[in-house]
């Protein structure tokens, strides 16, 4: 044993500190944890799981805090902290790396760009891998490789007994299967992941362009008319906000990354672009940008020490219904930097096999953000209301930014479910880590 395990029981010094720190989301739940273990490295994730084992308490797992609901914030019981296993192995020659569930993915990426190697991080800036990684993620360029879990070659974890196993795909399975895409669902905590990693592809650039929102029905028809046809180069996104750059007032803002080995090719497979409505007030030649500069824009829009509530849908619903409803969103916009986010994901025919089994066409996320009070009564239903209202519409949600605690939505093909569940009564009989917050 290490002997580094620092645990806070409810009432030490500094256990509300350590609690408030678990969640990135300032909007911390009212929910206690009776311990808290900070683990610094595997031995300590050992002592931890025997400790709750031995004690009778359910584990929650925190690798970064980054889940909007703080799934791993849950009254009683252990809250297991693993942010600080953080160390990262690259090898180059053999285009794999190990990292620890802390590891944030910008610092991924950064010594990734060193050596010219790639991988698909979250969009967030300081999303750590371990969350990440288990609910799926949908990262830089996971249009062309795929959801970053299917990048995850094998994981080393420790079970619902606290002993240090290995999952791949030639051992133990059915756990490395769970662990690509069952989230907070997961029953182990995984202390390394084993990596896939790909060449840097040689152009990163982008295409931009804003729209006041008396535009929002045109361009809406032309992000579903174009889905279908764009190449999995691109991510298409249009981002809806009471605040938009070159806007004056609510406006949509037009994002098209595209990842590709030359310039000619990033141009050709751009040319769709030249379908957009008009009207924008400001469009933007292709540019180079890097990932790093990518996160850093999208932060402007997760601003730390706020509150957020969250909700999301995924759909292949016509625009006709479609329309009406984003219309009704973007009506009752609260105050920037609350906002709605449109992607175009079109799946793939075909998966590997993972636990991750349920996306579709469009991805629909709505963010109600707020820093002052006066915009809270705005901002918190915002999300979930809609999302709601749209439910019938939808084909479930993303993990990555639910709100199940509170509207519980289909994350899983059922089958990929009935699976999971019957894992979970195998390898944790005893239900030593928690179960998801809700379920349909």
């Amino acid at each position: 044993m290490s002997g580094r395990l620092a645990t806070l029981r409810r009432g030490d010094a500094g256990y509300e500190a350590a609690r408030r720190a678990a969640c990135w989301n300032a909007d911390l739940p009212d929910r206690f944890p009776d311990i808290i273990a900070l683990a610094y490295d595997v031995q300590d994730v050992v002592a931890a799981v025997r400790m709750a084992r031995a004690r009778g308490w359910i584990i929650g797992v925190r690798s970064g805090g980054h889940s909007w609901p703080c799934n791993h914030v849950r009254e009683g019981g252990m809250l297991l902290d693993v942010s600080r296993l953080d160390t990262v192995a690259i090898d180059p020659a053999a285009v794999r790396a190990s990292v620890g569930p802390g590891c944030r993915g910008d610092a991924v990426n950064q010594a990734l760009a060193r050596q010219k190697l790639f991988f698909p991080v979250g969009h967030c800036q300081d999303v750590a891998l371990g969350g990440y990684l288990l609910q799926g993620g949908y990262g830089w360029h996971s249009r062309t490789l795929g959801n970053a879990c299917e990048s995850v070659l094998a994981i080393d974890y420790v079970d619902a007994e606290g002993a240090v196993r290995h999952a791949s795909a030639e051992e133990n399975a059915d756990i490395y299967w769970a662990a690509r895409g069952s989230g907070p669902g997961f029953f182990g905590v995984v202390t390394r992941y084993h990596l896939r990693l790909y060449p840097r592809p040689p152009v990163i650039a982008a295409r931009l362009a804003w729209y006041p929102i008396e535009h929002l029905e045109p361009v809406l028809r032309w992000l579903n008319a174009v889905g279908p046809a764009v190449p999995r180069s691109i991510e298409l996104m249009a981002l809806v906000s009471r605040k938009t750059d070159h806007v004056r007032g609510p406006g949509i803002t037009l994002i098209a990354p595209v990842f590709t080995d030359t310039w000619r090719q990033a141009r050709a497979d751009l040319a769709f672009m030249k379908s957009r409505p008009r009207g924008a007030s400001l469009a933007l030649p292709l540019l180079p940008v890097t990932v790093a500069r990518m996160t850093r824009a999208v932060m402007r829009h997760y601003p730390r020490n706020a509150h957020y509530a969250v909700d999301n849908m995924w759909t292949h619903a016509p625009i006709d219904e479609l329309v009406p409803a984003i219309r009704r969103i973007a009506d009752s916009l609260p105050a920037a930097p609350s906002h709605m986010l449109w992607m175009n994901w079109q799946p793939p025919a075909e998966r590997p096999a993972m636990a991750a089994s349920l996306d579709d066409d469009i991805y629909i996320a709505l963010y109600g953000v707020w820093q002052r009070p006066e915009d809270e009564a705005a901002a918190r239903g915002w999300a979930q209301h809609h999302m709601a209202a749209m439910a019938p519409m939808a084909t479930g949600i993303q993990l990555a930014d639910e709100n199940l605690g509170r509207r519980p939505a289909p994350f899983l093909a059922p089958d990929n479910m009935a699976r999971l569940d019957a894992l979970r009564a195998r390898h944790d009989p005893e239900g030593r880590f928690h179960p998801y917050m809700g379920r349909v």
